[in-house]
């Protein structure tokens, strides 16, 4: 499912630099980690180098998946009403190809695609707004088949689809939501169903499912508004479930360590770490709302969660795992935002002004190691949209996004 890219071998001092693919919604193993090595340890004044600025990435907020010199994403056409999947060549950002797979999703907070596209073998895997399911050739972009959430029970939730499918095996796995089964097992080669999980029939949010083994049982972890459960890979049948107080959307993508699993939703909910017994019973080792994530994304390095927390005693926060308490928190130094990994940094970006942030992954506070603002930014983005999508690290480059306008930084030593 996920593909490792040694790149060549250079020297650096005593050091060796090493390039990791992004094939996914948050990375290999979805955790929003790169294991990449010999990048940038703190920025120039004005940051990184940009190395090249596409404006071909249509209205929306997916998010980026990159393999080898290719780069994934999705997008609305202006002013039109196609929905499209693009590849882009990762050295100049020009464009390989473009493919249009459905119809506009519409909504006020912005238009376009939410869905990062997945990419597994020869193929490209992507999800629009409203639901469409399309699986397209690497080569040239063409349709080898296309689904409709609807056909499988789906309804399309307020802000739209936005779950990143997961490939496992012969297997995609997505979330229609709905009566007939909230979950969905496809064959990737066809589209056929292979099972939908008949006992568990939430309606779908905004979460990706994520696969992992606890107690030696492989099982599909999923979040919803009222539930965190585990289903089968064979056939959909639920391992655990754990309740949950989600309200309005629940967003973020379930942490897994061991037996045990992270979650937390926006909208004053807060959240929890569940533990399963070696009989696959759930319980909660403890819940507080130290960690407030709307949608920037959570992220567990070594004992501690790092992202950002809402409210008003919010801002970017360590938290403990183990225990579940404030380690640190930092309201001051840059606005919400999302975040992500890669050799011993975090990258923060703020949603509202679109600055760019450096920081030590340490238990020891905010130590920076550079800052920048996104410039230029788009004048198409919904009054009531902000720069939503997350950072992605890749074979050394840094790619952010603010609607159609696509950016690419180099971080390699």
């Amino acid at each position: 499912m996920t593909r490792l890219t040694l790149c060549a071998f250079c020297l650096l001092g005593t050091s060796v630099c090493s390039a990791d693919d992004w094939p996914q919604w948050r990375g290999p193993n979805r955790s929003d980690v790169s294991n990449e090595t010999g990048l940038l340890q703190s920025w120039p004044d004005g940051g990184p180098k940009r190395t090249w600025m596409s404006k071909e990435g249509g209205l929306g907020y997916s998010g980026f998946s990159v393999v080898g010199n290719q780069v994934f994403t999705m997008g609305l056409e202006i002013d039109g009403d196609e929905e499209f999947v693009i590849c882009l060549n990762a050295k100049d950002g020009s464009t390989s190809w473009k493919t249009g797979v459905a119809e506009k999703f519409a909504n006020g907070w912005g238009d376009g695609p939410r869905c990062t596209p997945t990419i597994e073998g020869d193929h490209c895997y992507a999800m629009s707004g409203n639901g469409t399911l399309v699986c397209l050739s690497l080569t040239g972009g063409k349709e080898v088949w296309k689904k409709k959430m609807s056909d499988f029970g789906g309804g399309v939730p307020f802000w739209g689809y936005c779950e990143s499918v997961l490939i496992d095996g012969d297997n995609l796995i997505c979330t229609p939501g709905g009566k007939q089964g909230a979950i969905l097992a496809l064959n990737k080669k066809t589209g056929e169903t292979v099972w939908q999980s008949k006992d568990f029939t939430e309606g779908a949010q905004y979460s990706s499912v994520v696969k992992a083994t606890i107690n030696e049982t492989p099982q599909y972890i999923q979040l919803t508004q009222k539930a965190l459960v585990a289903v089968s890979p064979k056939d959909g049948s639920v391992i655990w479930r754990s309740d949950w107080e989600g309200r309005t959307a629940v967003i973020p993508t379930p942490i897994v360590r061991d037996n045990m699993i992270y979650i937390s939703s926006g909208y004053n909910v807060g959240c929890k770490v569940v533990e399963i017994s070696k009989d696959n019973k759930p319980s909660n080792v403890w819940q507080n709302k130290v960690m407030v994530n709307h949608h920037g994304g959570v992220i567990l390095k070594d004992d501690c969660l790092y992202g950002y927390c809402d409210g008003r005693k919010g801002g970017w926060t360590c938290q403990d795992l183990k225990s579940g308490e404030a380690v640190w928190n930092d309201s001051k130094k840059l606005g919400k935002g999302a975040i992500a990994y890669a050799d011993g940094k975090f990258y923060c970006l703020s949603e509202q002004k679109g600055e760019v942030v450096l920081l030590d992954a340490s238990k020891d506070g905010w130590k920076e190691g550079g800052r920048f603002t996104l410039s230029p930014q788009t004048e198409n983005r919904s009054p009531r949209g902000k720069i939503w999508v997350h950072p992605v690290i890749a074979n050394g480059k840094l790619y952010l996004r603010d609607q159609e306008l696509i950016y690419c930084y180099d971080v390699a030593k």
